[in-house]
């Protein structure tokens, strides 16, 4: 007698007064085979589309790239072009660094004022260099960076407006434009437009 009285205080004292086939049916659980199924799916999903997003981002890194080595020429140029003599109608460099040897890079035409000489320009809401047009003989040039793995080629264009007073000139507009050549899509120009005064 006195071992029921302390079996049943025991289940008192858990407060369960289930049997003990009933304990052991609650304690079993776990996923379904369709719970999985959707589980899986949903990983898969979100792995494919993980998966997609690093080649764009190897491309737009290559863009971008290429966008900042097209500026930094196009800045360069124009550096060369604004340390001439606002006098200076053209120059030409043994060197090859600041206008390739085989050519005369042409700083506009006195004779010719207020008018723009060199290559094509198109205003919409600024000046650009039109690339569409043929490439105008002393200025415009292609340019291939040495240290460059990828050998990429760039279309090198410009255009000047010169100001005169009298026959004295007084400024210069220089418009000049920068494009990948070749590659896989199209690449947007770089347009640097810049005034040089007395």
């Amino acid at each position: 007698m006195g071992e029921c009285g302390s079996v049943s205080v025991s289940f008192a004292i858990r407060g369960k007064m289930a049997s003990p086939s009933t304990k052991r049916g609650s304690a079993e659980g776990g996923f379904s085979l369709l719970e999985m199924m959707f589980a899986t799916v949903i990983l898969l999903i979100g792995l494919i589309a993980v998966a997609q997003l690093v080649p764009a981002s190897i491309l737009m890194n290559n863009r971008n790239r290429t966008d900042s080595a097209s500026l930094v020429l196009a800045q360069r140029q124009l550096d060369y072009f604004l340390d001439q003599p606002l006098t200076q109608a053209f120059f030409s460099d043994t060197t090859g660094i600041s206008c390739p040897i085989s050519i005369t890079c042409q700083l506009g035409n006195p004779a010719t004022p207020n008018v723009v000489v060199g290559n094509p320009v198109v205003v919409t809401n600024q000046a650009l260099i039109n690339f569409a047009a043929a490439p105008q003989d002393g200025y415009s040039y292609t340019y291939q960076d040495p240290n460059d793995p990828g050998e990429t080629i760039y279309d090198v264009r410009w255009a000047v407006i010169t100001n005169v007073n009298g026959t004295v000139v007084t400024s210069k507009r220089i418009i000049l434009g920068v494009r990948q050549q070749g590659g896989n899509g199209y690449f947007q120009p770089i347009t640097l437009d810049t005034m040089v005064e007395r």
